[in-house]
């Protein structure tokens, strides 16, 4: 089956996007759709407390919902990501929006931005909950055809 794909990004590609990207998957599987989301850091560089390939708050989020998550380490985003996905959302547009236009210029404008904190601007909790609500909401627009 092809799959139309979906890119998260955040800055680290450890934390946000990573639940987005999974919990993405996990719900577009169980529904048997033609969607399947992948993730990127656009700033990997700024993890510098990052410890490990995925952050203990996505894991702990993850396992909370019995989604078991893809092993893997933190990816950069590429002009390729961009290029093959058919819809592209940043987590954060007051974080991630100059970011995109330092980096990827073209795609500033081309991007659906989220307005899910990262844990050094709001607690965790809340961003999880935001971001189940968002996912769970493109997961229905993509099923009715409306991206």
């Amino acid at each position: 089956m092809l799959y139309q794909r979906i890119l998260f990004l955040c800055s680290g590609n450890y934390y946000r996007s990573r639940f987005a990207e999974e919990l993405f998957n996990h719900q577009a599987k169980a529904e048997a759709t033609c969607w399947r989301a992948i993730s990127r850091g656009l700033a990997l560089d700024r993890g510098t407390e990052n410890v490990g390939p995925l952050s203990h708050l996505t894991l702990q989020a993850l396992a909370d919902r019995q989604i078991t998550p893809l092993e893997r380490l933190p990816l950069a985003c590429s002009l390729e990501d961009l290029e093959s996905a058919a819809m592209v959302v940043a987590m954060k547009e007051a974080e991630h929006r100059l970011l995109l236009r330092e980096r990827f210029p073209a795609w500033e404008n081309r991007v659906s931005y989220w307005r899910v904190h990262d844990i050094d601007a709001g607690e965790a909790s809340d961003a999880i909950t935001s971001m189940d609500r968002l996912v769970t909401e493109l997961l229905a627009s993509c099923r009715s055809g409306q991206r």
